[in-house]
């Protein structure tokens, strides 16, 4: 019997015969990373390997690690392993990592998108005997709008909130989302951001990422001299006493999550904009089929439901408990 490529552990994805881990959540001594979301890159590893282009961002979150870069389709040799990273369309640097050993190839997705944004790298499938993905939105009712039509509703709302003489207080994850929606703004004002939001722009404008000019909000700064701003801040900055500075603002949130009305109303918010930066329900799909996967593991999200659903269309689908999926903004319980 052929032994799998891949194993699941209590510390992460784990390759035998390179004797790596991919994403792991307890520290071991080396570690692939996908991406520089705080669920998939943690500290406290011997050593890292992700892209070159996700490695800023891992630094800047992580501080002063033991990383090595490697550049997209390149392969290496890891042990009797030989693994290669290609791109997820999640978040600039976000890979997917496929790892061959003796013939058979087995491929972790990380988070995903399917879409092509314009912003970050876009997704490249990846032939393979077997499949971990990610499903955090697999169910039918996750299905996104283009792109350019969610880009128009939030400048209108900008726009309405300017011409309201209100503030627009937009609340996005700091690191992708909020980029993300700076990629797609008309702007007609200036653009203020929170803190942990600006200084991710720092570290992707030093890789050559175009972004708008915006302002850090400080403590000193006068918000009175900003005409009709639109204001980015983390998700966990609109409930507390960094928002109440913005008297008259009226609030918008950005999330795959804002499909669902319940959330909608749990956020509280004045405007939800469906945007996310995982795979929708189609994209899943046409995901999992070009790879050509006859076994597909499902690891964060509705796992149970569309494990179900891959094995009633002929995959050898299995269920992976993970602890992914805790931090970016898409990853919302449902109560």
């Amino acid at each position: 019997m052929t032994e799998p490529v891949l194993t699941f552990t209590d510390r992460g994805i784990y390759c035998p015969a390179g004797d790596f881990f991919i994403d792991p959540w307890r520290p071991v001594a080396r570690a692939l990373i996908t991406h520089g979301h705080a669920d998939h890159a943690r500290p406290g590893h011997g050593s890292y390997l992700a892209t070159e282009a996700a490695l800023p961002v891992m630094r800047h979150r992580l501080g002063e690690i033991k990383a090595d870069g490697i550049r997209y389709g390149d392969a290496r040799r890891i042990g009797d392993a030989t693994v290669s990273f290609h791109p997820a369309g999640h978040l600039p640097g976000s890979a997917q990592v496929r790892v061959e050993v003796g013939g058979q190839v087995w491929v972790v997705s990380g988070d995903y998108k399917t879409r092509d944004d314009g912003f970050c790298e876009p997704f490249e499938p990846v032939r393979c005997h077997a499949f971990i993905t990610e499903c955090t939105f697999g169910l039918p009712v996750f299905t996104w709008a283009p792109q350019a039509e969610v880009a128009r509703e939030i400048n209108a709302w900008w726009q309405l909130c300017a011409s309201e003489g209100r503030t627009a207080l937009l609340g996005a994850y700091s690191l992708g989302k909020a980029q993300r929606l700076l990629s797609l703004l008309d702007p007609i004002g200036p653009i203020l951001t929170h803190g942990a939001v600006e200084a991710t722009n720092e570290v992707l404008r030093g890789q050559g990422c175009a972004l708008p000019d915006t302002t850090h909000i400080t403590p000193d700064i006068d918000l009175k001299a900003f005409r009709s701003p639109l204001v980015i801040a983390p998700p966990s900055a609109l409930g507390g006493p960094w928002a109440r500075r913005f008297r008259n603002a009226a609030t918008g949130f950005a999330s795959g999550w804002m499909r669902l009305r319940g959330i909608r109303r749990r956020r509280a918010m004045d405007r939800g904009f469906v945007l996310s930066d995982h795979a929708d329900w189609p994209g899943l799909q046409e995901a999992i089929e070009a790879t050509g996967a006859e076994t597909v593991y499902a690891t964060h999200g509705y796992t149970e439901i569309f494990a179900r659903w891959l094995s009633e269309q002929g995959y050898d689908a299995h269920v992976v408990p993970t602890e992914f999926g805790n931090e970016a903004d898409d990853v919302e319980p449902v109560a």
